[in-house]
């Protein structure tokens, strides 16, 4: 593999190293080339060239922002950005949203094939009996101040869970725990799963009610999964007290195609954490993390902030041309897969009509329908592809009730199932699991000699000095005042 030769196959690629004359054949499996092949492909250093690019140990393959590396073999999502496709284990997610569950397709996502009724009798069973913390969960909510953004709360919520199950921590257990696949680690390794999703609407709803001042509900029996988390954040002291079945399968539906999406940004940071054989609670922690950012989970409070901003739909020739000009940001336009448009995209905007019928139309609508036909007929976003995404369902979250901040939150819930899915499929990969470990492409110093103080030249520069941070409060008249022991600046 990679190793020079003079011969050539249909399924493989011929490269020819103009610094050497020498030709390699590296294989083509699954429109696909092994990035370690290249390191075969290697050159003497030329004189004066810098030790650092490590020419002799043959090519790097450089890729800022994985744009097109491929970091596993995956049977999970598929995704075809051109086409407009998005396929759970091969089914469309148009025929899952119309006649599947969140929890059903959490099952497919996770084991591989819809479930039987027996089967996700099961499931959901393991699931809804997870979702009750322990009492002292509301201590931890407690001790968050009073204006923390949920996301904080859940993104720690999280990490503290691992602290409660030690058996679940290959640290402790030993790091075979999760990739033996035998028995008695695949139950290890499912008792996580049911906890994560089963708490993962408790602890959202916890962080929703700590916001509220309001007590804590333990998740009730007898109804859907997302019936229960509307109950959770919503009830008070009504008897018999159930939520609207309309607004409880519209959040159903854009759960299940929230549910995962391959290896985006999150998923992906929860399988390189998890690839160091931590708990899983861990790693869900670090997704949350990703996902938190306005580049991604965030993207939702993004577009109605945005919105927002425009206000009146006659407002929007002017923002968009604003945007044209790079003195205003798009948002729910555009997607680093997805070329033509969002498959999820249509369903949202049919449920946001079921949601609407209960709730009454967000009065936004108008604008972020003004502001689609805009830019579907602007030549400058035709060019750019920029098609409307599945952000826009911040309508509805708004529609319903949910403040701002709370809509990653919603993003989190379901995309835990996806996180999960991922990461069980790494620990029972063929072959184990191997530390993700990127390489770089250094372009920094030489070596260089250590200089003394007093004979080093000053480098000045916003990037190259510390800022100067203004304090204020008592940090500033601690820095006016005398006392033993004071730094001299």
């Amino acid at each position: 593999m990679g190793q020079p030769t003079q011969s050539n196959s249909q399924e493989s690629l011929t490269v020819r190293d103009n610094r050497t004359g020498k030709t390699y054949t590296i294989p083509i499996e699954d429109n696909a080339i092994p990035a370690t092949a290249f390191k075969d492909i290697k050159a003497p250093r030329k004189p004066r060239e810098r030790a650092e690019n490590e020419t002799e140990k043959g090519l790097r393959v450089q890729d800022k922002g994985f744009l097109n590396t491929a970091v596993l073999r995956s049977q999970i999502t598929f995704i075809d950005g051109d086409a407009g496709v998005l396929r759970y284990r091969g089914y469309p997610i148009e025929q899952l949203a119309e006649k599947s569950s969140h929890l059903e397709s959490a099952y497919l996502l996770i084991y591989g094939s819809l479930p039987t009724k027996d089967q996700h009798k099961h499931f959901e069973s393991e699931v809804l009996r997870h979702g009750i913390m322990h009492s002292d969960a509301e201590g931890f909510f407690r001790s968050f101040r009073y204006d923390a953004h949920p996301m904080s709360m859940l993104t720690s919520a999280f990490a503290m869970l691992g602290s409660y199950y030690g058996e679940a921590n290959p640290s402790l257990q030993g790091q075979r725990l999760y990739t033996q696949g035998n028995k008695e680690s695949l139950a290890t390794m499912d008792r996580q799963i049911y906890r994560i999703i089963g708490k993962a609407t408790t602890l959202a709803a916890m962080a929703y009610r700590v916001r509220q001042g309001r007590d804590f509900v333990t998740p009730p029996v007898g109804l859907s999964y997302t019936g229960s988390f509307l109950y959770q954040m919503d009830h008070l002291s009504e008897q018999n007290y159930v939520p609207n079945p309309v607004l409880e399968k519209a959040l159903d539906v854009l759960f299940l195609i929230h549910a995962d999406h391959e290896l985006n940004a999150s998923c992906t940071t929860v399988l390189q954490t998890g690839s160091s054989l931590v708990d899983p609670y861990s790693a869900i922690a670090a997704g949350c993390a990703s996902l938190y950012g306005p580049l991604h989970g965030g993207a939702n409070e993004a577009v109605i902030r945005m919105l927002l901003s425009i206000g009146k739909p006659e407002n929007v020739p002017a923002f968009i041309e604003a945007v044209k000009r790079r003195e205003k940001t798009l948002s729910g336009f555009g997607h680093r897969v997805y070329k033509t448009s969002d498959p999820r995209s249509f369903i949202v905007r049919k449920t946001a009509d079921e949601v609407f019928k209960v709730t009454g139309k967000d009065e936004l609508l108008e604008t972020a329908m003004a502001l689609h036909d805009a830019a579907m007929k602007d030549e400058y976003f035709i060019k750019r592809k920029l098609a409307p995404n599945v952000d826009f369902c911040g309508l509805i979250y708004r529609a319903m009730g949910f403040p701002l901040d709370f809509f990653p939150v919603l993003f989190v819930v379901p995309r835990v199932v996806g996180w999960l899915a991922h990461w069980r499929q790494m620990m029972l990969q063929e072959g184990g699991v191997k530390i993700w470990r990127p390489r770089q492409v250094y372009v920094g110093e030489t070596k260089r000699d250590y200089v003394p103080a007093e004979d080093r030249v000053a480098v000045e520069g916003l990037k190259q000095t510390p800022s100067i941070v203004e304090h204020g409060g008592i940090t500033k008249r601690t820095m006016l005042a005398s006392f033993d022991g004071k730094a001299k600046l």
